[in-house]
């Protein structure tokens, strides 16, 4: 594996640059503003990660690791090839990735051109306790526990939007702290629905009293 290239800038284009490596014209693909640092003829330094294929060697360039390490778990979302992978560093900073995973935010993938509520939630769902916000000790980020992004995944599939299932499971587990000890995604899922079949009852019952 090349875990790093360095060596001057021979071109820069739209989607890659080619760096001269001891003689070597190497071509690497990148994120629009990886290649906004890079200038033809001034030395640059990628991290790097190498897919290799039955017909082809690629390889993606990176300002950090960070980068390089958030496009390595990316590619372990079934269905997430390494140009969606990099098409997703482009629109978002690995942290805000971190974050939207963690707090089973599905609805920010979907700013990347490519990427639908499904896929989105796919990212959310398999990634979960895969990519954890860094944060700071000064600015600490919320996070999620890991059971929540499969519960809101499951009821999405179910009809409810994001923002309404994680609402109700909220509200539906409110006073239920055995039951979130214990993570269980069926049994919150279970309580989820039921309160909001107890709620929708309640909701009827006041409509009728009203008319009445």
């Amino acid at each position: 594996m090349i875990s790093f290239v360095r060596g001057p800038v021979a071109s820069v284009g739209l989607s890659q640059a080619v760096l001269d490596v001891h003689g070597v014209g190497m071509m690497v693909h990148a994120t629009p503003a990886t290649l906004g640092t890079l200038h033809v003829g001034r030395e640059a330094t990628l991290t790097t990660s190498m897919i290799v294929r039955e017909d082809s060697m690629t390889l993606f360039g990176f300002a950090s690791p960070d980068e390089r390490e958030v496009f390595d778990v990316l590619l372990s979302v079934s269905g997430i090839g390494p140009r969606l992978a990099l098409a997703v560093l482009a629109v978002l900073p690995p942290e805000a990735i971190r974050v939207a995973v963690a707090s089973g935010d599905g609805k920010t993938f979907t700013k990347v051109p490519g990427i639908g509520p499904k896929v989105a939630g796919r990212i959310v769902l398999e990634l979960a306790g895969k990519l954890v916000p860094r944060g700071t000790a000064a600015e600490p980020v919320p996070v999620q526990p890991d059971w929540k992004p499969q519960v809101v995944a499951a009821m999405t599939s179910l009809g409810w939007s994001e923002r309404d299932a994680s609402a109700s499971i909220d509200k539906a587990t409110a006073d239920e702290d055995e039951l979130l000890a214990t993570g269980n995604v069926a049994a919150i899922l279970r309580a989820t629905l039921r309160w909001l079949g107890q709620d929708g009852a309640r909701s009827s019952a006041a409509r009728a009293g009203s008319r009445a």
